[in-house]
């Protein structure tokens, strides 16, 4: 088991990379927090989970919320070993002129500000402990940007930096910091990164990843799952990118 009784508390674990990345975690022996805006998806992949794993409602964006968060997830489990800053959201495909102020404000509040807020409330407990490790999902939008996604590959680049700057402040207090950057995948916001679900779109980008195939849920949870274990001790402050070639 190489999360053997490690607590992790995993955003977005309602559905898609995040739905997936806490399964991989359970498999390997953690306990988890499943945390989603969505209370009936929560629930429903903790019970998916079992005994090892409780649903927490929360809106990473309000820091009320991740307050409240970080202290259910010490009440029940004791403790905050891992950190998966997997929520996020985007503007539906089109011109950068057309995305609106309060689309614009939900992404980087989703994005963006909630791994300054869950920094806010859990990096204190990590350094009190001694040890943690956070796990920001960001995207290959941060590094290669798709037209018509403006304001969402802006927001994933500034996940980025934030992985990198966070890493370097935080190693001497043996708390690592890495990212994952995944290529568009099989989850519920691929049709806003697309405009539209059409074989047509999926075709096109299908066409810029050189392994010929959109990422799944399981992709990265095998790359979390490597980076959130022991066996990466050393690594800190690294951005991989789990893109089947799209980035190189």
């Amino acid at each position: 088991m190489r999360l053997n009784n490690k607590i992790a508390l995993v955003t977005g674990a309602g559905s898609g990379f995040g739905r997936g990345i806490a399964a991989r975690f359970a498999e390997e022996g953690a306990k988890l927090v499943v945390a989603d805006i969505n209370e009936e998806a929560a629930k429903m992949v903790a019970g998916e989970i079992g005994d090892s794993a409780i649903a927490v409602v929360a809106d990473v964006s309000k820091n009320s919320d991740v307050e409240a968060m970080i202290k259910q997830t010490v009440a029940q489990w004791g403790r905050l070993d891992i950190l998966v800053n997997n929520a996020g959201t985007t503007h539906r495909n089109k011109p950068m002129t057309e995305v609106t102020e309060e689309e614009f404000d939900r992404i980087f509040a989703v994005n963006v500000k909630s791994v300054f807020l869950t920094a806010r409330h859990g990096v204190p407990l990590m350094k009190e402990q001694g040890h943690g490790m956070i796990l920001n999902v960001a995207s290959t939008a941060g590094l290669r940007p798709r037209p018509g996604l403006a304001w969402y590959n802006t927001s994933k680049g500034a996940m980025i930096t934030a992985t990198k700057a966070m890493a370097i402040e935080l190693a001497s207090f043996k708390i690592r910091v890495n990212a994952i950057n995944p290529v568009a995948g099989e989850t519920g916001m691929l049709h806003l990164f697309m405009g539209e679900d059409t074989p047509e779109k999926r075709a096109q980008f299908v066409s810029s990843i050189p392994w010929g195939r959109l990422s799944q849920p399981q992709d990265m949870a095998n790359a979390a799952l490597f980076l959130c274990s022991d066996e990466a001790d050393m690594v800190t402050g690294t951005c991989m990118e789990v893109d089947g070639g799209r980035c190189i």
